[in-house]
């Protein structure tokens, strides 16, 4: 069921506005209590920079979504949602973590306590949020060259910044010298889908 159809004619909810990014929902300015955040979006963007972006404008989130791998939930719990409640959930259910959430009230599901208990026990790299995006897109098998142009950083930049990566996922003892490593810190820090758990 779609959120315009669930929340119609609810006597305490309201949708507001509706975008296919962030970006584009801060834009329209409207006066909201609760973003319903997919992990998806048309952009390609990452759950935690979302978040990220979204709570600096005052805005608390509860995640709507589908059948997303655990990496991507995972990432978005890190980030400091509300919680997580699934696209397919009773209407009645998705109301009540709607109108929970709106209150400040965490919602705890199944979904958020998988990707909690899921979350693998390792040193955080302290990774800065640029260099996030450079990982995400480099370990996903993007050439450098091709990075800087997605990010708007230059090739010398973007080599740069692997290499401190390199150097701050060797500090906690998680080695990142080839590209082959870079993927697997990034699948385990939930910033990639590993392929030992295709979707559904």
């Amino acid at each position: 069921m779609g959120v315009w159809a669930l929340l119609a004619g609810h006597p305490r909810l309201e949708l507001s506005a509706t975008a296919s990014t962030v970006a584009g929902l801060l834009e329209q300015d409207a006066a909201l209590d609760l973003v319903l955040l997919d992990l998806r979006l048309s952009d390609g963007s990452l759950p935690h920079a979302n978040v990220a972006e979204l709570q600096q404008a005052g805005l608390p989130v509860l995640v709507f979504t589908g059948a997303e791998r655990s990496s991507l939930v995972r990432l978005a719990v890190k980030a400091g949602v509300l919680g997580v409640v699934r696209k397919t959930a009773p209407s009645a259910h998705v109301v009540a973590a709607i109108l929970d959430a709106a209150e400040g009230r965490a919602v705890m599901t199944t979904e958020w306590a998988a990707a909690v208990d899921g979350d693998p026990d390792l040193p955080d790299a302290g990774l800065s949020e640029r260099q996030l995006e450079v990982l995400a897109l480099y370990a996903s098998g993007e050439k450098a060259e091709r990075v800087a142009r997605l990010t708007g950083l230059s090739a010398h930049t973007v080599n740069d910044y692997l290499g401190r990566i390199r150097a701050k996922y060797a500090s906690v003892g998680r080695s990142a010298r080839t590209k082959t490593e870079l993927y697997q810190r990034a699948v385990e820090d939930g910033l990639l889908p590993g392929p030992e758990h295709p979707g559904p």
